[in-house]
């Protein structure tokens, strides 16, 4: 049933995938949406895949800083490969890949999958708290645009604002005493699973996740940690605004485009669906659609970004699979060796 119920979740998550990007292509031109594409200079579109490389380099040595003070420190190229089969795996089932890519380390590094997963869990707040500040860069820079867009949509209902104010209000109360609620039952609960037979299991769990996610204070050169931060960021910047200029319709946009972009992507990327496919390329049609670009041409920069990327992240994550299973059996020869070893040792 267990199975089941999982098939089920994520085939509708890749049926609502499907069903946006059918919405995002339904009504353009595809003569033209083809024109757009075979007449793209695909020369940006590579320089656009050496800086995501960078990029994902960068990521996967940061996770490694991460990693290092809970006592384990895998190599540059394992922290990598485990990284980039994540990110497969997360095209594949949506949120797999942080298990997956903690799964890997444990098997060639035998870092702890909860020590892992803690680790990850700091990774994606720290990318959270980048995103927020570059969204709130974004506002500042495209101030007027973003401006006008609110007035122009909402131009008709200012006679309705104080009454969607009191709603807010009767909605806050509701949220605020749902809020108190939950918390005695988390309490009552919590009280209740001291006596259960799992409960040290699931502290010993928690515990060591809390050791991954603590890690990041204990990272010896914090300066380097978030300079790959900021960097990988750059990086993510330098991704979206480059291909840019592959296209003419895109080619002489304002460096804010590039921010807008980004932010509108990240957020399309980070939606519970294979691969963000289907959100990202509507969300970032919209978001060019504001800067004047045609419907058509905002649909083949965004197929250009996002599939250039993705088949990036599959060529590079199946490569790192293969090298991590190869890493895998060397380590487990190594270890029925010196098994074997000692066991001859004993006889003696």
């Amino acid at each position: 049933m267990k199975n089941l119920l999982t098939v089920l979740k994520y085939s509708l998550l890749l049926g609502a995938s499907a069903f946006l990007m059918w919405y995002a292509l339904k009504e353009l031109d595809f003569e033209k949406l083809w024109a757009e594409l075979q007449s793209a200079k695909y020369g940006w579109v590579i320089l656009s895949l050496v800086l995501g490389i960078a990029a994902y380099v960068s990521r996967a040595y940061r996770w490694q800083m991460q990693i290092k003070p809970t006592g384990i420190t895998p190599s540059l190229l394992n922290t990598y490969n485990a990284m980039m089969v994540g990110y497969v795996a997360n095209l594949v089932l949506p949120r797999m890949g942080e298990v997956v890519r903690c799964s890997i380390l444990k098997k060639t590094d035998n870092l702890p999958v909860n020590t892992g997963f803690g680790t990850v869990i700091a990774e994606r707040f720290i990318d959270m708290v980048m995103l927020l500040l570059i969204t709130g860069l974004t506002f500042l820079v495209e101030f007027n645009r973003i401006r006008d867009f609110f007035f122009g949509l909402f131009s008709d209902k200012y006679s309705s604002i104080s009454q969607s104010l009191n709603s807010f209000y009767y909605l806050g109360a509701v949220l605020f005493a749902l809020l108190i609620v939950g918390v005695i039952l988390i309490v009552v609960f919590l009280n209740r699973l001291r006596s259960n037979r799992f409960y040290k299991k699931v502290v010993g769990f928690v515990q060591g996740m809390l050791q991954g996610i603590f890690s990041i204070s204990k990272i010896e050169n914090k300066f380097s940690f978030w300079a790959h931060t900021v960097f990988v960021w750059a990086m993510y910047y330098g991704m979206s605004q480059v291909v840019f200029y592959a296209l003419p319709a895109t080619q002489s946009l304002p460096l804010g485009a590039g921010l807008s972009v980004l932010v509108a992507g990240s957020l399309g990327m980070a939606a519970p669906v294979q691969g963000g496919i289907g959100v990202y390329h509507l969300v970032v049609q919209a978001t060019l659609l504001l800067y004047g670009v045609p419907k058509e041409e905002a649909m083949a920069y965004a197929l250009l970004a996002h599939t250039s990327q993705t088949l990036l992240v599959v060529i590079m994550g199946v490569f790192s699979f293969m090298i991590s299973m190869l890493q895998q059996k060397k380590n487990s020869a190594a270890l029925n060796y010196q098994n074997h070893a000692s066991a001859h040792e004993l006889k003696r």
